[in-house]
């Protein structure tokens, strides 16, 4: 899954980062940088949420594990 991110600064300042996949994921930052951190966590969770309560299907997501040394 593709997720797309966009930001924008508002008229008083604040940054806005939207997942536009997401519909209600967007958070504010005091910077583009923290707006985008802030709406990534908010996707990440919510696709979580949809994972746990099989609203959506699960993703092959590479994991690797380092061997212990």
């Amino acid at each position: 899954m593709n997720l797309t991110l966009e930001v924008e600064q508002e008229e008083d300042g604040r940054w806005l980062a939207e997942v536009l996949e997401l519909p209600g994921a967007l958070a504010y930052g005091a910077s583009a940088d923290e707006a985008m951190v802030k709406a990534e966590a908010l996707a990440l969770r919510a696709l979580a949420e949809q994972l746990e309560h099989s609203e959506v299907s699960p993703l092959p997501i590479p994991l690797s594990v380092p061997a212990a040394a």
